[in-house]
């Protein structure tokens, strides 16, 4: 008799230009760095990027986590990451969870993550990751690292003081202490604060605002914000001369345009 395959580690599902994806290993409460998830949301990412008719994704996880981080259980040396031989772990690193916030940088589709409960880790790292995050009242994030006598393997301490700014960030990683949604809104982690069981109709709402935007102009405004992060001022005027150039161009900005003169709704294709 055949065995039944197991679930894929992320679900990827589409609802008109929005797509949400789920990490789903909510027995384990969703870690991101066992090699199947790493693949599995490199898979999505990709499968995402390569959609036509994707605006703007949601990224959350399944149960009562968004996700724990590292897989703990597989922290002992030989296991996981942690193969025991300081090259290979350098190696592990390098093929395995570093490849995801390289990943989330190139990717253009805007995504939001929808922070349903623990962030911890690299959780909290995959959380900013993303462009905008929202959280559910009862979340919790903790850039928590040290408590387990390690470091942030996974670019969050390049990645969150850009986005908390560098006190709190220290703060965050040298304590290790979590903070809750209160807490993650006042520091700008988050830019919103919902009831549980709103969150992912709040999450929807967000995404339709972003969605009702011309993709191609959404899609440069978010690398241009991204490249804004490392960037000299001259060199980013320079990509948004370029990019301004080809926006011109597009047939939503001429409907745009038209619209505003009009003073009608305008009707944006993608062209």
């Amino acid at each position: 008799m055949t065995e039944p395959q197991a679930a894929p580690p992320v679900r990827y599902e589409r609802d008109g230009g929005i797509v949400t994806l789920t990490l789903d290993r909510p027995e384990i409460r969703n870690p991101i760095s066992d090699p199947d998830m790493v693949e599995a949301l490199l898979a999505a990412l990709d499968r995402l990027e390569d959609d036509p008719e994707a605006r703007v994704a949601i990224l959350t996880g399944a149960g009562k986590s968004f996700s724990t981080g590292g897989n703990i259980q597989s922290m002992v040396p030989g296991a996981g990451l942690n193969a025991g031989d300081p090259v290979r772990t350098r190696r592990n690193y390098k093929t395995g969870i570093q490849r995801l916030p390289l990943a989330f940088a190139k990717l253009e589709v805007p995504i939001i993550a929808a922070v349903n409960g623990a962030a911890m880790g690299a959780g909290c790292d995959l959380a900013c990751m993303c462009d905008l995050r929202i959280a559910a009242e009862d979340a919790k994030f903790a850039e928590s690292f040290v408590k387990l006598g390690i470091i942030a393997g996974d670019g969050g301490a390049w990645l969150l003081p850009r986005v908390v700014g560098f006190s709190k960030a220290a703060e965050m990683a040298l304590t290790g202490n979590p903070i809750d949604a209160a807490d993650a809104l006042a520091c700008g982690l988050v830019s919103q604060v919902v009831a549980a069981d709103d969150l992912l109709p709040a999450a929807r709402r967000l995404a339709q605002r972003i969605a009702a935007n011309p993709p191609h102009a959404v899609r440069m405004t978010k690398r241009l914000l991204w490249e804004g992060r490392s960037s000299e001022l001259g060199t980013l005027l320079e990509m948004a001369a370029a990019m301004q150039a080809v926006a011109h161009t597009t047939a939503d900005h001429a409907e745009a345009v038209a619209a505003f003169l009009d003073k009608r709704p305008p009707r944006f294709t993608g062209g």
